[in-house]
């Protein structure tokens, strides 16, 4: 964790705050059917400039516990990836998805973030039961019963395994990226508007990568020719 934080510990999602009803699910003769299995799913990259959005999908069995297991936005870099390797190895499934940039400018940033949490579930080996997302915005995934949590990656689990997952991949996509368009600084602001990526693009102008339909220079896009 970064230093002066304090980790609250996370826990997992529990049914007890939640007042829908699940849908019926037993095996055959009206036995159970094994555990039920819990999604979370986080994405990153909703405010960048340039570069595609990821999110991330994963589960996790109930009795799975990783003290060092925060908020992606919480840790350092090198805690992110060391935290990556071990969900990989020990989660029940996991899977990423992505939208590119020009798929973002057809459907719009919102759309296209819930979108890539779809391809990620899309991708999972185990089909999830209940799936639990962070934000407050979702559209249904089939029909698998589904609830929003703001800043769900500071509190649940599974939420925060898929804000690591969704953050490192695509940090390593902007880092391929940088090796292609270095004066833009991805390979540190990951596309994000700093004001030296946008110093950039008034002095180099855009890429194949940048949003068109974002606020690139943070004024009036009137004063940016393409």
């Amino acid at each position: 964790m970064k230093e002066g934080k304090v980790h609250t510990p996370l826990r997992h999602w529990t049914r007890e705050s939640v007042t829908a009803p699940l849908p019926h699910r037993e095996g055959q003769g009206g036995e159970p059917c094994g555990p039920w299995h819990v999604c979370g799913c986080d994405e990153a990259g909703r405010g960048c400039l340039a570069g595609p959005v990821y999110a991330a999908a994963v589960i996790l069995s109930p009795d799975y516990d990783n003290p060092l297991l925060n908020d992606s936005k919480q840790l350092t870099a090198k805690q992110r990836y060391q935290l990556r390797t071990e969900i990989e190895r020990d989660a029940v499934a996991w899977a990423v998805g992505i939208v590119t940039n020009e798929e973002i400018d057809e459907m719009n940033i919102l759309r296209a973030s819930i979108t890539a949490m779809h391809r990620a579930i899309d991708q999972l080996s185990v089909r999830p039961d209940e799936l639990i997302i962070d934000g407050n915005r979702f559209y249904p995934y089939h029909d698998i019963p589904h609830t929003c949590i703001v800043k769900g990656d500071g509190k649940y689990l599974a939420i925060a395994a898929a804000s690591i997952l969704a953050k490192t991949y695509r940090d390593d996509c902007m880092a391929r990226l940088h090796e292609e368009f270095p004066q833009y600084g991805w390979n540190h602001n990951a596309g994000y508007p700093t004001p030296e990526h946008r110093a950039a693009i008034r002095q180099y102008g855009t890429t194949p990568y940048h949003r068109m339909t974002f606020n690139l220079l943070g004024d009036s896009q009137l004063t940016l020719e393409f």
